[in-house]
């Protein structure tokens, strides 16, 4: 028989499960792609960071805001088929030229007539939409017009007040403060106090006559008041019998 006590010396195996080798996904370059970012890219006249959305970069062109940059990203990209969330630094020039060339003529695009800011332009009676300086240059020309003609639009614009019917009681106070003037502002600016006559005019009936300018004032050398008496002297101290 075998003795259980005894030992054995031989070591245990353990049997080791070998993992099957994972699929390695293909690497983007990320390198390359970065080294043909651009910086930073002018569109349309504006400076842009590359790493900014198409869509959202139209947001930073003046005159094309949040509602407009939707339908702009798509004619873009239908036109230059380009994905509205490629970023623009990698963009290539004659790419970013195109896209200028798009947005400073938007009127002639599929986009509603409803988004152009120029509809039934004063000088060409056509239906466009101007950006950026021409937008700036546009505004000022239509407020000088108004003021030539002496609108109430021009005239508003002319003192710098509010244009469009907004209240002006408790905001747009400009120029003189409204209400009581102080005493000291009126004597500032040489207008006289609200209590006081003016010059050379007649005064009221029943008010006293005023003193005449030389009247004899009180004599100098009037006497003075009689002093205080004297003190009385002590009384002397009662004698001892």
């Amino acid at each position: 028989m075998v003795d259980k006590s005894e030992k054995t010396d031989k070591p245990v195996e353990k049997k080791e499960h070998k993992e099957a080798p994972k699929k390695k996904k293909p690497e983007v370059k990320k390198e390359e792609e970065e080294s043909n970012m651009k910086g930073i890219v002018r569109l349309a006249g504006k400076d842009i960071f590359g790493t900014v959305r198409l869509k959202k970069a139209l947001k930073y062109v003046r005159g094309i805001g949040t509602s407009l940059s939707a339908p702009v990203a798509e004619v873009i990209s239908s036109e230059l088929h380009i994905p509205t969330d490629t970023q623009i630094g990698t963009l290539s020039d004659s790419q970013i030229e195109s896209i200028d060339k798009i947005l400073f003529n938007l009127g002639s695009y599929s986009i509603p007539k409803f988004m152009l800011n120029r509809r039934g332009d004063m000088d060409s009676g056509a239906d466009k939409h101007v950006i950026m300086n021409d937008l700036l240059f546009s505004v000022k020309q239509d407020v000088e017009r108004e003021k030539k003609a002496y609108t109430w639009r021009g005239y508003r614009h002319a003192y710098g007040q509010k244009v469009r019917g907004q209240r002006t009681r408790n905001t747009g106070r400009t120029g003189m403060a409204v209400g009581v003037l102080r005493k000291t502002v009126l004597a500032q600016a040489g207008a006289p106090a609200p209590g006081a006559a003016a010059p050379g005019a007649a005064a009221p009936a029943g008010a006293p006559a005023p003193k005449a300018a030389g009247a004899p004032a009180k004599a100098a050398g009037a006497p003075a008041k009689a002093a205080a008496p004297a003190a009385k002297p002590a009384a002397k101290p009662a004698e001892k019998k």
